[in-house]
């Protein structure tokens, strides 16, 4: 059995489907069956044969290597896609509805039309969703998503200089906690933990595990310990570097975790 990773667009979450016999390069795009219908991917890893047994859930299939008559459909889907965009756009502004639209996709058979929109607000689209259904003859899904969410569509740029995480190489969004922030001794204020979406730091997820690993017999901040010098206090500490400074007599002194030190 071979089992590949798909994705359905750049940098997008990947999802594994069952190749049964093919056998598929790196890249090459794919149709795959889905639970809305038939859908335009493509292959970006091939689970191990040793990994295989941890999928024991029942697979969908993939259908076949992708024509280029699929292809041009697959153009054409996102064609007519950003035309229904405008559309719904049009119309909810003529139902003076508050929400704005990130997307719109086609699956790749046209069974279904979906639609992401941000709103503060609950939306009752029910009006809308009737009337995009009169116009396309398809079922119309709009889904309002939450901050995070709109942060990795619309991207941007983090307070590091980077590209946002979520839009550059995440392909999954973890919660995140405060406890996190903590971890990495970081000033408990929005502005410093918060990211352009409004939420804590996605970086700090996937960091907290190697602050942990660091942290492994450091003193905390504020800590009393006898040193060489005598008794100090513990001003700072550097946890990736496994530094910390103590405040002996007026003067700070810098050890590393692994020097012998008495509490």
């Amino acid at each position: 059995m071979n089992i590949y990773g798909v994705t359905y667009r750049d940098k997008g979450k990947v999802y594994y489907f069952n190749g049964h016999d093919l056998k598929i390069p790196m890249n090459v795009t794919v149709i795959v069956e889905t639970e809305r219908g038939l859908q335009f991917g493509k292959v970006v890893s091939k689970v191990s044969d040793q990994e295989v047994e941890k999928f024991q859930d029942q697979l969908k299939d993939i259908v076949r290597i992708s024509t280029k008559a699929d292809y041009e459909q697959y153009l054409d889907n996102l064609k007519d896609a950003q035309i229904a965009l405008e559309k719904a756009k049009e119309i909810s502004d003529e139902l003076h509805m508050s929400m704005r639209f990130l997307d719109a996709t086609y699956t790749f058979d046209r069974k279904q039309l979906i639609f992401n929109f941000y709103s503060d607000e609950r939306i009752d689209f029910r009006e809308l969703a009737k009337r995009l259904a009169g116009i396309y003859r398809t079922r119309i899904e709009l889904r309002q998503i939450g901050a995070r969410d709109k942060a990795e569509k619309i991207g941007g740029i983090g307070p590091c200089g980077r590209e946002l995480c979520c839009k550059s190489f995440l392909t999954r969004l973890d919660s995140v906690s405060m406890n996190m922030a903590k971890n990495q001794n970081l000033a408990l204020t929005p502005s410093k933990v918060n990211g352009c979406c409004g939420r804590l730091f996605c970086c700090l997820a996937y960091e907290d595990e190697e602050y942990t690993r660091c942290q492994k017999g450091m003193p905390s901040v504020g800590q009393k310990i006898i040193t060489e010098f005598g008794k100090g206090v513990v001003s700072s500490v550097d946890v990736l570097n496994r530094k910390y400074k103590v405040f002996i007599d007026g003067e700070y002194k810098e050890y590393q975790a692994d020097e012998k030190v008495t509490e």
